[in-house]
């Protein structure tokens, strides 16, 4: 079953609060994402019966392998994607928050073909 855009946005969150903090937790997700913990418990219930997060007696919330996988390539989207807006002129609030739009539809041929692009504008500068 494929993941909704919304708890694309929850493997994303956890992945970039895991880079911050060595242990993540629901209510820090909550505080990050200032959703209710209710909606934050709900929506880690789903990731962990789908498999993409485990969460141990502590709370401590951990990536399956399937899990960071997705939770990566969501994350390199979402940069990659804001740095070509940027690049095109885009302000940075803007760029990130279609990025974050953006990156729940494209296709990764799409994808990919953008960031080969844009690395070989970089190169040329």
């Amino acid at each position: 079953m494929g993941l909704k855009p919304s708890g694309e946005m929850y493997l994303e969150t956890i992945y970039v609060l895991s880079q911050m903090k060595s242990c993540v937790r629901s209510v820090d997700i909550a505080e990050h994402m200032n959703f209710t913990k209710p909606s934050v418990s709900r929506a880690v219930g789903i990731l962990k019966k789908e498999n993409y997060i485990s969460v141990d007696n502590d709370g401590y919330i951990n990536f399956t392998d399937e899990g960071l996988k997705l939770a990566q390539k969501i994350y390199e989207r979402h940069t990659v994607l804001s740095e070509l807006l940027m690049l095109l002129g885009v302000d940075k609030e803007t760029a990130s928050e279609d990025a974050c739009k953006i990156e729940h539809v494209i296709s990764d041929k799409s994808f990919e073909t953008l960031k080969k692009h844009m690395k070989d504008k970089q190169k040329q500068q």
